[in-house]
């Protein structure tokens, strides 16, 4: 029987409750030096205006499920979900909502069999006229983009936190026991479905698909990634981005839980062991590996990508060889979340709510802001200029930089 570890479990030696100083309020805590403790935060000047733009609330968050729930934008909209609250859509630019769905089933064990909320945790997933979600009784559901109506609905054998994947006329859906599975985008039915076995122990959350031409990449619990023909699932290539090794399970951990990033031909990829690898897409060859990295999503720059290791160290890696270019330790034990690029800056969220700007070039604060005073689980998602957060509460907070 798989045992899933959640990263807020995991933490609990990398993190604790502490409250944050800095120049944006708050109490103040001394710092005592306790090594479990989260690294208190340090005064800087900033050196780049943050406006918050707006924030909106999608529902019922994950709270301690861990799923790392986050938006997912397309033609100037936002799609958000929640475990309790169902899927909003909202302007890019004002927050401002379009539409609300909320997906209902009967519940069997109710003599009346009235309707009940379906708790969503995948996604969602936005492209080609569609938003995807799933949910945690292996629920798989299709709206239409542009008025929130129910398409078609599926099912998976597990529970559904990771984002599906909309391309090449197909939705790719990975569900908890390592199993994807493909759907028709149009009709909803089953195509294929690929498995891989999962660990004993593991993160709790999993990496969605990344689509290239005529190929899926799927990031494992056990350090791989794979390729799988997109026509039929068939296995094409798997390379191990990390080594689950060690004494204990825990030691044994590598999970890339990040989804992989393909940029022209080269496949990047980052895992929980602290190992980010670059690899040629087409054949699976491996072209350089770095001993930074985590588990979350990596921030792809023109130059440069930006991954949080587990102890929270953020490194500014080189493209073209790995190498590390720069590292911000400051923000040790806070329980980041994956990066991201906006502009000239990388961001990570953490465990008190705030999002932290470091400048690409240096990998120096550039700038701090709160979106609310509960934890951020997922990457910040960036586009058109506006990073977007999503708490465990299910608020959403939009930041512009100026």
């Amino acid at each position: 029987m798989r045992v899933a570890a959640t990263a807020a479990l995991f933490a609990f030696a990398l993190s604790g409750c502490s409250t944050v100083k800095g120049w944006f309020g708050g109490s103040k805590k001394k710092d005592d030096g306790k090594p479990n403790e989260p690294t208190e935060l340090v005064d800087f000047t900033a050196s780049v205006k943050v406006d918050k733009i707006w924030s909106v609330n999608a529902g019922k968050g994950e709270d301690r499920i861990g799923v790392r729930q986050a938006p997912a934008v397309a033609d100037g909209r936002v799609y958000a979900a929640a475990i309790k609250g169902g899927v909003h859509a909202y302007d890019l630019q004002t927050g401002k909502e379009v539409w609300h769905f909320v997906p209902t089933r009967k519940d069997k064990k109710d003599r009346e069999k009235k309707d009940k909320e379906i708790r969503l945790s995948g996604g969602p997933g936005a492209g080609d006229g569609l938003v995807v979600v799933g949910g945690l009784d292996g629920e798989v559901i299709a709206l239409d983009a542009a008025t929130g109506a129910q398409k078609w609905t599926a099912s998976v054998p597990n529970e559904v936190i990771a984002a599906p994947t909309i391309g090449l006329g197909m939705v790719f859906v990975r569900s908890n026991d390592g199993r994807v599975t493909a759907f028709d985008a149009a009709s909803g039915e089953r195509r294929w479905f690929w498995n891989r076995d999962v660990p004993i122990l593991s993160l709790r959350g999993n990496s969605a698909p990344t689509l290239g031409p005529g190929y899926v990449f799927v990031g494992n619990d056990d350090g791989t990634l794979s390729a799988l023909a997109a026509s039929d699932g068939r296995s094409t290539w798997d390379v191990p981005v990390a080594q689950p090794d060690g004494r204990s399970e825990l030691d044994r951990m590598a999970d890339i839980d990040g989804a992989p990033v393909l940029e022209g031909t080269v496949l990047y990829a980052t895992s929980f062991k602290k190992q980010t690898m670059a690899i040629d897409a087409p054949s699976g060859r491996p072209m350089w590996a770095s001993e930074h990295g985590g588990a979350g999503r990596l921030g792809v720059a023109s130059d440069k990508l930006i991954v949080a290791d587990p102890a929270g160290t953020v490194f500014g890696l080189d493209k073209t060889s790995g190498a590390a270019l720069w590292s911000q330790p400051s923000l040790a034990r806070r329980d980041l979340t994956g990066a991201a690029v906006q502009g000239d800056y990388a961001l990570v969220g953490d465990f008190d709510g705030y999002v932290h700007w470091m400048k690409l070039s240096t990998g120096e604060f550039a700038a701090r802001a709160r979106a609310g005073r509960k934890p951020l689980k997922a990457a910040p998602v960036v586009v058109d200029g506006i990073a977007i957060v999503q708490n465990i509460k299910g608020e959403l907070t939009a930041f512009k930089l100026q």
